[in-house]
């Protein structure tokens, strides 16, 4: 898994593809003791599928990396990258229509049966049909319980000025994620922005999903008080760009792929890994916001009360949420 992302910097580089990529791995912070806690337990547990590359480092190590304010400690992996989507999807696009590959766009699959996609075109007959909807698979016939379609949400500031970096590090443009139970990610552009995600309105009654990216002003809000957590010396920058897109999360939040023989892939951990379908409305709808404002309410908790044991209330949302289980 972790040769995919060479894999991918080696394709982009193989067909000249500028996707702005940048191979400067994952760095995981935490700013809390119970942050500490859940991030040295995540990174025994890394270890022990055999990262035996993953470094656990203190908060004057963390502070070399990248200077977030109160990091008492962070992890970090080799096997991550940044780079932009739409950029990369564009490139991959002209490089397979130059081998003669005909890609078909505005063409929506409305219901996918076994060796067949039906759009309103007509139906595709196919040995093997990928189902890669993510959370717009609720579309699909059929398919609305399957995955829920979850709202993830992002700002991008304004480029940043040598003298700011300065201040903030930064310098190996790692992608950054935190320990909280309402997590964010952010990175370093390749145009010295920050553009930093989380979640704001984390789903919509009856698996709805949006389609045009508008964001709410109190997410913008939500994120950028993130923001300015880690790094303080933000405090009024302008935010030049929001926007908002959808992913598909099973029921129990792992991954799963039916098996193809063909491939071998018999022995990972997400391979005929079954999950059940979510709840019917009204209670897939509770249950996510639910979930959301017990996970925010956690860290709130956390942020004041200092101790390193993860608030009730965390442990019975993980449990809900089937992350627990």
């Amino acid at each position: 898994m972790n040769a995919t992302v060479d894999g991918v910097i080696r394709v982009a580089a193989d067909e000249k593809i500028d996707a702005d990529v940048h191979h400067g791995g994952v760095l995981e912070v935490a700013y809390t003791p119970a942050q500490l806690a859940r991030l040295r337990a995540f990174h025994e547990a890394e270890l022990a599928y055999g990262e035996d590359d993953r470094t656990l480092q203190g908060a004057r190590e963390t502070a070399e990396r990248i200077r977030v304010a109160g990091a008492v400690g962070s992890s970090w992996t080799p096997h991550g990258a940044r780079l932009h989507p739409v950029k990369l999807v564009k490139g991959l696009a002209a490089a397979v229509e130059a081998l003669g590959v005909t890609v078909h766009e505005s063409t929506p699959v409305t219901e996918i049966k076994p060796k067949h996609a039906i759009t309103p075109y007509g139906t595709v007959h196919a040995p093997y049909v990928l189902r890669c909807a993510e959370g717009f698979t609720a579309s699909l016939k059929g398919q609305r319980r399957t995955w829920l379609p979850m709202n993830s949400s992002m700002i991008a500031t304004v480029p940043l000025p040598a003298d700011v970096w300065e201040t903030i590090g930064w310098a190996g443009r790692e992608t950054l994620g935190d320990m909280a139970h309402a997590y964010m990610y952010a990175q370093r552009t390749a145009d010295d922005r920050i553009a930093l995600g989380g979640r704001g309105v984390p789903y919509h009654f009856g698996s709805r999903t949006d389609n045009d990216g508008r964001t709410q002003p109190a997410t913008v809000d939500a994120l950028r008080e993130i923001l300015v957590r880690f790094f303080p010396q933000l405090t009024g920058v302008r935010i030049a760009h929001a926007w908002s897109g959808v992913l598909g999360a099973p029921r129990d939040w792992c991954a799963t792929v039916t098996l193809d023989r063909a491939t071998g892939l018999t022995t990972l951990p997400w391979v005929n890994h079954r999950v059940r379908t979510g709840e019917p409305e009204p209670l897939r709808w509770l249950g996510v916001h639910g979930m959301y404002a017990t996970y925010r309410a956690a860290d709130h908790k956390e942020l004041r009360s200092h101790t390193a044991d993860a608030p009730r209330r965390a442990r019975l949302a993980d449990r809900l949420s089937g992350r627990g289980a």
